[in-house]
């Protein structure tokens, strides 16, 4: 028991004086009473207060342990005023690196904000000088770089691409109203041959137009199986192929605004005042233009091959698909059974069965 109770005498508040004496140190019958009260009670640490004097002067510095974040450090205070603190060098190498580590988490924090401050203060220096540029060029105030040649077949493009796109407007609306033709063909050839078993008399008229009208909706299936496939090629070539030239192009013209944006900063620079600011500021103007100016180079190179290799692919493709149009369509009409067949085989076009788009029952469960 004396034991603890040295213990905690030893941990216990006491204020120390400037000089590191007791202020003031009570008789032996008041301490040994202090003492027995700290036993029963026993110190709050999240109340504990630590006092000390200035170096020089009388003045008290009073900090609350509550309000103090980190590791924890015990301090032993003997009843000379003398401070102790044991395991010095743990709790120093533990303090440090709790200082390090929020340090290098503060770092790297304020790191990623400037980063993203530069970022968008680049991205709306460029976008008001874009902006500048664009309204410039849309009242006749500003400059701007053309290739006549690669203007005339980017608008070719987009002219040729409206027109296919009704081409393949018109194409599939044939393909409804034929698909709904042939169904109606098939219920109708069904009709006839139930009418044929339930009418003798007329029994002979009811089966050869039936027959008829099966014959004319197998013929119908193979159609659309020539059909599908041309308004499946065409699509490829105006929604993906011709889409894809024209997202470059799309590039490419951002780049070109880009380019004559910075280009008219940098005539601007050259045509004020030559400080020293004004020098660094032309330097980086020219490391700007010279940057948008490659970029616009390569895009314009970029659009230029894809135009060519569109313009080849287009004519393959449609040459094959027209011919194939036009000899399903002429062996449907002539009645011409074996070479509507043919046409097919000749294309590599395989007819689904009916009934393949459907689920099977092991499917469905």
């Amino acid at each position: 028991m004396a034991d603890s109770m040295m213990s905690k005498a030893a941990t216990m508040e006491i204020p120390i004086s400037s000089n590191g004496d007791s202020r003031n140190l009570a008789e032996d019958d008041s301490l040994e009473q202090d003492l027995q009260q700290v036993m029963v009670s026993g110190p709050n640490l999240n109340e504990t207060s630590i006092v000390s004097g200035g170096y020089g002067g009388t003045t008290e510095g009073i900090i609350p342990t509550s309000s103090i974040k980190g590791p924890a450090i015990r301090l032993n205070i003997d009843f000379l005023g003398n401070r102790h603190i044991p395991n010095e060098g743990q709790g120093s190498n533990m303090h440090h690196a709790s200082s390090n580590s929020s340090m290098t988490a503060e770092e790297a924090t304020r790191g990623i904000a400037v980063e993203k401050f530069d970022i968008m203060k680049k991205w709306g220096l460029n976008t008001y000088k874009c902006t500048k540029q664009m309204i410039s060029e849309r009242f006749g105030r500003g400059s701007r770089t053309v290739d006549l040649e690669l203007e005339a077949q980017i608008e070719v493009l987009r002219e040729t691409k409206r027109k296919y796109e009704n081409v393949l407007h018109l194409a599939r609306a044939l393909t409804n109203h034929f698909y709904s033709m042939v169904q109606t063909q098939h219920a109708l050839g069904d009709t006839f041959a139930d009418l044929s078993l339930k009418s003798p008399e007329l029994r002979d008229e009811f089966g050869y137009n039936a027959e008829t009208q099966k014959l004319l909706c197998k013929n119908g299936e193979t159609l659309l199986g020539a059909i599908n496939y041309f308004v499946s090629s065409i699509n490829t070539l105006v929604n993906k192929t011709m889409e894809d030239t024209l997202m470059t192009i799309k590039m490419y013209e951002n780049a070109r605004l880009e380019f004559d944006a910075h280009r008219a900063d940098l005539e601007e620079l050259n045509m004020g005042p030559r400080d020293a600011v004004t020098m660094a500021r032309i330097e980086a103007a020219q490391q700007q233009y010279q940057i948008h100016k490659e970029k616009y180079e390569r895009l314009r190179s970029d659009v230029t091959i894809k135009l060519k290799f569109l313009e080849e692919n287009k004519v393959k493709v449609m040459h094959k698909q027209l011919l194939l149009f036009h000899n399903a369509i002429s062996a449907y009409f002539a009645g011409n059974q074996q070479q509507l067949e043919q046409t097919l085989k000749q294309f590599n076009i395989k007819l689904k069965p009916p009934g393949a788009d459907k689920p099977s029952w092991l499917e469905e469960q």
